[in-house]
């Protein structure tokens, strides 16, 4: 895959056409012209270049280089530096994690992938069918980016959800097992870096909604309020989730807390009738002249009868009880 998948020039919410990275500093020294570059995991000579065409700050080309960040905004001057991680579900339905790292400026945007993220070519073409919108500017872009990532959230977090339905199928209908306690430790390890992603968001909405800056225009701002709203639902599918797969878990180690006694009681049922017979062999085993029915011509047969009545009885009384 190219490093540089998109760099085109936008005048008037209407694209003009691709350009070089050697051509930038000529568009932006143009009126009412911005710069949208997209990235996919560049390297570090094409990050210097765009570093260069932009004069973006060294520690934010830093961080760009490395990835592996939090979620966060920055300001580094005039250029303001975002963080998203995004996510989708791959084949084997588990959450994979990505990052994007947005330098934003008054008349540039770039846009650089990392990791397993979805391209934001559709994106680009959205934004390019509404030229009123996109004559706003970067500002534009940039929610259409974040709406477009958040947008990719709930797939992921309704397949969470319906895994969480067929856990609890398996608590309350299956017998519970190890393997079950696996499957929701490995449903809260994906919850919870589902959360790392997300609830960083709302504090960078609120600055992009309530504080001056100067790159995000004011007809501008309204529109992340609509991102906000969308890491509020996300966030709280999340916490819901996690709060019903906490109580999950504590139900199936009550249930098999449960089956572990239900096992310890027919095994105390059952020593129980067998500890009858053992008795009474033990006690006509010992050596003694005088045993109780020995004399008799059917003392032995009326031992052993009394001693087959004596365990019916017991395991009639344990039936009853729910013991056996």
């Amino acid at each position: 895959m190219p490093e540089i998948i998109n760099c085109a020039a936008y005048s008037d919410g209407c694209s003009t056409g691709s350009i070089e990275l050697k051509d930038i500093n000529n568009v932006l020294q143009e009126a009412n012209q911005f710069v949208w570059i997209g990235l996919y995991e560049p390297s570090e000579e094409v990050l210097n270049r765009v570093q260069q065409e932009f004069g973006l700050h060294d520690l934010a080309i830093e961080d760009a280089n490395t990835a592996h960040q939090r979620p966060k905004i920055e300001l580094y001057g005039d250029s303001l530096f975002v963080v998203l991680r995004t996510a989708q579900m791959n084949e084997q339905h588990h959450a994979e994690f990505g990052e994007t790292h947005l330098f934003v400026g008054a008349n540039y945007i770039v846009a650089i992938r990392h990791g397993s993220s979805v391209s934001y070519v559709d994106v680009r073409a959205q934004c390019e069918q509404n030229p009123q919108l996109l004559k706003k500017g970067p500002g534009f872009v940039l929610y259409a980016i974040m709406d477009f990532i958040l947008d990719k959230y709930y797939p992921v977090v309704q397949d969470m959800e319906a895994e969480l339905e067929n856990i609890e199928d398996k608590i309350f209908n299956d017998k519970p097992s190890r393997a079950t306690t696996e499957q929701i430790y490995l449903l809260k390890r994906e919850l919870l870096e589902v959360k790392r992603a997300v609830s960083p968001l709302i504090d960078i909405c609120n600055r992009l909604m309530r504080f001056d800056l100067k790159v995000i225009a004011e007809d501008t701002r309204p529109y992340f309020r609509d991102v906000y709203d969308n890491v509020i639902r996300v966030n709280e599918i999340v916490d819901n989730t996690r709060e019903l797969l906490n109580t999950a878990l504590e139900a199936n180690f009550s249930l098999i807390s449960i089956s572990q006694s239900e096992v310890s009681k027919k095994f105390a049922g059952w020593a129980a009738i067998f500890a009858v017979p053992t008795m009474v062999a033990g006690f006509y085993g010992m050596n003694f002249r005088s045993i109780p029915q020995m004399d008799q011509p059917l003392g032995f047969y009326e031992v052993l009868l009394a001693t087959l009545a004596s365990c019916f009885l017991l395991y009639a009384i344990f039936k009853r009880t729910g013991w056996l």
